[in-house]
């Protein structure tokens, strides 16, 4: 029996470099608006095509249907990383970042909504080249949410049935699934389209507000500006602040809303934990920097909650330089890099689900200190989780910290300071972005190795397929699927 299916692969490796190919294209109107060259995105365009034609020729006459479960976890594990590859190109060919390890860091970025960024002066680019930077996080976007919603479940990843929509969604692809992507699509372009309407009336152009409703609904990050909103008027940071609560909100809840079915939002537990964590933070964090600097009180509150909400979302935006918070904000953001948002959303992390089902596991240990015969039963939103789902989320949790740990060690050895190291890896594990130390959110990635870059490249990569989809490549079980 063979072991893959290199055809299907291809085949299906061939339909992302089409859609990558097209979306290069889309760029040509700005470019025209600003009198930019077009060559960048012909050029790139061109190369991905070519190579979508040589893959599409190559598997011309293989049988879709014949696709497994172990083609599939190659498939979007390489889908993700040519997205990055090829998405280097529109750099190169521009100049604006003419290093391929630089471009590899930019793309992946982009392309894993973590909105890190080697760029020192994003204000001296191109319109064009902007606008296909923040791009890249809307297609991210929208990548993830399917993956995470879609496809895992139907690959039977234990941990992943919980999150999906429909039961019938956790055996395959049945046609009902192209009614799910239809609405999540239509939520996420309706999100973009209502946050890009709601931006213009402030002070920001159209073009801006396009960029940071794409960074925005995509938890992504990247700005048209080097001081992120901290540039921009207090009316657009509450603006994007509310986008960034729905971006990070699981497109279960929408899809729910979208359906009528209103009483399995009300029993979401983890929406309401998600929003508990956001109030709770918010206000901490607003606590600190009103009664430890001198900032008025709005000002204070704004920038403790827009700030604990790009963390807690992994949107990365900021409108202050946390960096210079007093050490025990600074210390809350770090802890809040843990977070993440809900599950089925843009947003990275280890996810506000899965700290519930840590915690009423660890409720239960305690409960079985106190009465040795509980038979402990874990629920989320009023349905028993089985053991095989409750381990697998419980080891995601301590193979996510493990990652963590070999990352920070593995960037500490190649020179940089362990502040600088823990919260890069942290910050591109989630999906966040900036960190602490040299990688604030006023400073960039450029001063790290290039083997750094490499490192934290993939990181994001294996963080945005949320970790297991990569680590069961190497396994023994891949061969057993």
């Amino acid at each position: 029996m063979r072991l893959i299916n290199p055809a299907i692969i291809i085949r299906l490796l061939a339909t992302i470099l089409l859609i990558e190919a097209i979306f290069f294209l889309t760029c040509l109107p700005v470019a025209f608006f600003y009198k930019e060259s077009f060559s960048p995105f012909i050029l790139s365009s061109i190369i991905t095509g070519f190579f979508f034609l040589v893959f599409r020729f190559a598997s011309r006459s293989v049988d879709i249907n014949e696709i497994t479960g172990r083609d599939t976890f190659l498939i979007v594990t390489l889908a993700w990383l040519l997205l990055s590859v090829f998405g280097t190109l529109p750099y190169l060919f521009s100049n604006t970042i003419p290093s391929f390890i630089n471009a590899f860091f930019e793309s992946a970025s982009g392309y894993t909504t973590t909105g890190a960024s080697i760029l020192s002066d994003v204000e001296s680019l191109p319109y064009s080249i902007l606008f296909y930077r923040s791009l890249t996080h809307w297609i991210g976007g929208i990548g993830i949410i399917l993956l995470v919603i879609l496809i895992l479940p139907s690959l039977k990843v234990a941990g992943y049935q919980l999150f999906s929509l429909e039961s019938s969604m956790k055996e395959k692809f049945h046609p009902k699934a192209k009614g799910v992507v239809y609405r999540i699509l239509i939520i996420y372009l309706g999100l973009t389209i209502l946050q890009t309407g709601l931006l213009v009336p402030g002070d920001m152009n159209l073009f801006e507000s396009i960029c940071h409703a794409f960074g925005t609904v995509a938890t992504g990050g990247f700005s048209t500006k080097n001081t992120g909103m901290m540039h921009f008027a207090p009316y657009s940071q509450y603006i994007v602040m509310i986008f960034m609560v729905l971006a990070g909100t699981s497109q279960v809840v929408y899809y729910y809303l979208v359906k009528f079915n209103f009483r399995k939002v009300r029993h979401n537990e983890e929406l309401r934990l998600y929003l508990i964590v956001i109030l709770v933070a918010g206000v901490l964090a607003g606590t600190i920097l009103y009664f430890h600097t001198i900032k008025p009180l709005e000002l204070a509150f704004r920038e403790g909650f827009f700030n604990v909400v790009s963390i807690i979302t992994c949107t990365g935006f900021a409108n202050s330089d946390f960096v210079l918070w007093p050490s025990a904000g600074v210390t809350l953001i770090f802890l809040l890099m843990f977070s993440g948002g809900s599950t089925g959303s843009t947003s990275g992390g280890i996810k506000i689900a899965r700290h519930l089902i840590v915690l009423k596991n660890v409720k239960n240990s305690f409960t079985r200190l106190n009465h040795p015969n509980y038979i402990s039963v874990i629920k989320l939103n009023g349905k028993s989780i089985d053991e095989k789902t409750n381990t697998s989320i419980i080891s995601f949790v301590l193979l996510y910290i493990f990652v963590f740990m070999m990352g920070t060690i593995l960037l500490t050895f190649f020179g940089s300071d362990i502040i600088t190291s823990s919260s890069s890896v942290a910050a591109c594990l989630a999906g966040i972005g900036p960190g602490l130390g040299t990688v604030g959110p006023m400073s960039s990635y450029s001063g790290l190795p290039d083997i750094s870059k490499i490192i934290l490249g993939f990181i994001m990569i294996m963080g945005r397929l949320e970790i297991i989809a990569v680590i069961i490549l190497f396994s023994k079980s891949f061969r057993r699927l």
